[in-house]
């Protein structure tokens, strides 16, 4: 048996067994992410970005300016948020046009997106942001829901097959430390996305074989913090805290933008 397999959650987990796994296990969380940090990860002046559920590619901005600054070129997908399949093909299509090594960053969902794609060949690092990070095939509900429920679940509202957040959700749990007037034009501009894209499976997961970083929104409300925490360390990604809500990308892009340079071996 793979010593990875050791890894994957057996269904079901409480609360309590996983908080007492993180409390046990705190020490090995801390050399697992500098043993990620350690690895030499190639020099990479390309990056793509990928947003999630309830936003658009323009919720990158503040990270894309930064990282502009920094003389990288960047690409943010713009995710169809139709099924995983082709959502994936979005991301692959984009990958495909990087002239070398390139850092693969999805917010949210689209981990489901960076699991699968990172294996595309022009990927050297993957950074996930407050981001679903499966198991190649794992039920990413049956996870989830070994965990608490969070807030910004019960304000999802469907419009036949399509889904969105509704306007008091999306301001209270999904961009919470934004300001509201902020919050508003994001809500406006919200994509909605087809319920077929939720019943994807990956089929691969790319953070088994490269270079993974993480950053865990401790006061995320749209997916629990200590789900983030469990999928990271898992990972063994390098991994960041920050203080913010599902939205860190646009409420700290410098914490997030190192992340990614310190991914890309560029200078932080």
């Amino acid at each position: 048996m793979n010593s990875q397999d050791d890894l994957r959650p057996r269904y079901p987990m409480n609360r309590r067994t996983f908080v007492n796994m993180a409390a046990a296990g705190a020490a090995s969380t801390l050399v697992q992410g500098n043993a990620a940090a350690a690895q030499s990860v190639p020099k990479a002046r390309n990056v793509v970005l990928v947003h999630g559920l309830f936003a658009d590619g323009s919720s990158w901005s503040e990270v894309i300016a930064r990282l502009q600054a920094a003389g990288l070129n960047v690409t943010s997908v713009q995710n169809p948020l139709t099924t995983l399949p082709e959502a994936v093909a979005s991301a692959e299509r984009v990958l495909a046009r990087q002239d070398g090594p390139t850092v693969l960053v999805g917010h949210s969902f689209s981990g489901m997106i960076v699991t699968e794609a990172g294996m595309h060949p022009n990927v050297s690092a993957l950074v996930y942001v407050a981001a679903r990070a499966p198991d190649a095939g794992e039920d990413y509900a049956a996870l989830a829901k070994t965990f608490p429920t969070p807030p910004a679940s019960a304000g999802v509202v469907f419009d036949g097959d399509e889904g969105r957040l509704s306007e008091a959700a999306f301001l209270r749990d999904f961009a919470g430390d934004l300001p509201e007037a902020k919050a508003k034009v994001l809500y406006a501009v919200q994509e909605p996305f087809h319920k077929a894209l939720l019943a994807g499976k990956t089929t691969h997961a790319a953070w088994r074989s490269k270079p993974s970083y993480y950053a865990v929104s401790t006061e995320d409300r749209t997916i629990d913090p200590d789900l983030e925490r469990f999928m990271a360390k898992r990972m063994g990604a390098k991994t960041i805290e920050v203080k913010a809500s599902h939205l860190s990308l646009i409420s700290h892009p410098d914490e997030i933008t190192r992340l990614v340079l310190e991914a890309a071996g560029q200078p932080v």
